[in-house]
C-alpha cells in the first residue's frame, strides 16, 4: 500500500474529543495542534487546510471550542483543535489563569510534533497572543507562527504587524520561528502550511528509522513501530 503524503489529503475524520491529558487518544500517530485567541480563525483555518466545509465547527460567538478536539488524517497524522486562549489569559506570574488541560497538553504530550500558534495578521501585537508565545519558548514547545486574516488588512500593514511582531518575540527564541501568513476567506497560505507538516513527518520517520535496532526483533514485537511515542528530540526536530 502506497505511503500518503499529507499534502495530498485523501481522508479527514473526527476522532475524539478530550477535557484533559487523561482523555486524549492513544500516542501512536503525530499531532499538529492549532490553537489562538478565540476570534483568529482557527476552524475556519483547520476547515480550509483539510478541504471540508464543515469538520471543525464554525461559530460566530468566540471561545466555543472548550474541548481539545482531534481529528484523524490520511489515517497517518492528527490534527489537535485546541481551545482558544481569550477566555483564559496566559498570565507570565499565574499560569492558573491558563487553561489547564491545554497547558498540560502542550507541556506534556509525547507525540506532539509541533504547534500552529494562530495570529490575527491585520492587528498590531496583542498582549494574549506575545504572553503566549513567550510560554511556549519558555517551555521549550515547538511552534509555527501563522498569521490569519491577512484579507482583512492592506497588505503594507499587514507585513508591518508580523515584523513588529517577530521584533517583540526575537529575544525569547533561539532564531525566529517559521512564519507563515493565510487567509481561509482568500484561499492563501493552505500548501505553505502543509509543506511544515509534510517535512515534520518526515523528520519524525526518519527518527523512528535510526533507533531500530539492526539484529531481529524479539518474538512478538513489531520491527517497526506505526509511529513515535514520545516527541522528537528537539534539537534536531525544533522549527526555530
Amino acid at each position: 500500500m502506497p505511503v500518503l503524503e499529507p499534502v495530498n489529503i485523501v481522508s479527514a475524520r473526527f476522532e475524539c474529543s478530550a477535557l484533559d491529558l487523561e482523555g486524549c487518544p492513544d500516542e501512536i500517530l503525530p499531532e499538529f495542534a492549532f490553537i489562538g485567541r478565540s476570534n483568529v480563525g482557527k476552524s475556519s483555518l483547520v476547515n480550509f487546510l483539510t478541504g471540508s466545509t464543515d469538520l471543525a465547527k464554525v461559530s460566530a460567538k468566540p471561545g466555543s471550542t472548550k474541548t481539545l478536539n482531534f481529528f484523524e488524517l490520511n489515517r497517518r497524522w492528527r490534527l489537535v483543535d485546541l481551545p482558544g486562549y481569550g477566555y483564559a489569559h496566559v498570565a507570565r506570574k499565574d499560569s492558573k489563569k491558563f487553561n489547564k488541560s491545554v497547558m498540560e497538553y502542550l507541556r506534556d504530550r509525547p507525540n506532539l510534533c509541533c504547534v500552529f500558534a494562530l495570529v490575527d495578521g491585520s492587528l498590531p501585537p496583542q498582549a494574549l497572543d506575545l504572553e503566549f508565545v513567550e510560554w511556549l519558548a519558555a517551555n521549550e514547545v515547538p511552534f509555527v507562527l501563522v498569521f490569519t486574516k491577512s484579507d482583512a488588512a492592506n497588505p503594507g500593514t499587514v507585513q508591518a504587524n508580523i515584523q513588529d511582531f517577530q521584533s517583540r518575540i526575537s529575544s525569547w527564541c533561539d532564531g525566529l520561528p517559521d512564519t507563515l501568513v493565510c487567509s481561509a476567506r482568500k484561499l492563501s497560505g493552505r500548501t505553505a502550511l502543509l509543506k511544515v507538516i509534510d517535512e515534520a513527518l518526515k523528520s519524525v520517520t526518519e527518527g523512528v528509522a535510526s533507533e531500530i535496532p539492526t539484529n531481529e526483533p524479539p518474538k512478538g514485537r513489531k520491527s517497526l513501530p506505526a509511529a513515535p511515542r514520545r516527541r522528537p528530540d528537539r534539537d534536531s526536530a525544533r522549527p526555530w
